[in-house]
């Protein structure tokens, strides 16, 4: 067992699927995977490992923000020495293209978290996803037909800041396409331990567009049918 995990060793999958919430890992688990066992309930954090496909996966809650999910993405990789990690969460769009209900494939993570200050490197550091992830997370969005797009994102501690239309526009003035909380915290893990990320985002909110539906948390936690599917094949995939 880890500090905060309760799981033996071999009861977690060397694939994972990272969602913030652990109610949707719980329905992940119970909704895609064959034969689900639970193997972690400490601090109600709910994980999961079953099989997809004939395939080994685990699922599991992360919480919110960069320091949450570093505690677990931590021991994970370096207690049950998971190899591929994949977050999958929801964001706001940064860009006009990117409507509520689109993918976004993080292939790099701008930040404006300072938790990188305690790396204490001698310049900045840039966190990027594995590059095979991004391929296969891609090549299986279009056969599936589904609306992704890959780019930057940006990786905020805030939720709730002044002036957020005016610091979005300048954040897509360099390409960012939208925003969320966790994946300079896994990313920076992953390339420390040498392990495979990527974070795949589904749109819930574009602030620019007020006309469009924000997503529930009813809705978030039970219909992102498609970017699950997607990571879950992503996951299989290599």
């Amino acid at each position: 067992m880890s500090g905060h995990i309760s799981a033996k060793k071999g009861e977690i999958a060397e694939r994972i699927l990272l969602p913030g919430d652990p109610l949707r890992a719980k329905y992940i688990a119970e909704t895609y995977l064959e034969n689900p066992v639970c193997f972690n309930e400490v601090r109600g954090m709910y994980g999961f490992t079953g099989t997809y496909k004939g395939v080994p996966v685990s699922v599991m809650g992360t919480g919110m923000g960069v320091p949450s999910i570093s505690i677990y993405a931590r021991e994970l990789m370096e207690e049950y020495d998971v190899k591929t990690l994949i977050r999958i969460g929801t964001g706001g769009s940064y860009d006009d293209n990117v409507n509520v209900g689109d993918l976004v494939i993080s292939q790099g993570c701008c930040y404006t978290s300072s938790i990188m200050e305690y790396a204490d490197l001698a310049g900045t550091y840039s966190a990027v996803a594995d590059f095979e992830l991004v391929y296969n997370a891609n090549k299986i969005a279009k056969e599936m037909g589904l609306s992704a797009k890959v780019g930057l994102t940006v990786c905020n501690d805030l939720l709730y800041f002044d002036n957020k239309p005016e610091i979005a526009k300048q954040w897509n003035k360099y390409g960012v396409l939208g925003s969320e909380q966790e994946a300079l915290g896994l990313y920076a893990l992953a390339s420390q331990f040498r392990r495979k990320a990527v974070m795949i985002m589904n749109v819930v909110v574009n602030i620019f567009k007020p006309e469009q539906k924000e997503l529930t948390a009813e809705e978030r936690e039970k219909e992102l049918h498609n970017m699950i599917t997607l990571a879950l094949e992503t996951a299989i995939a290599e």
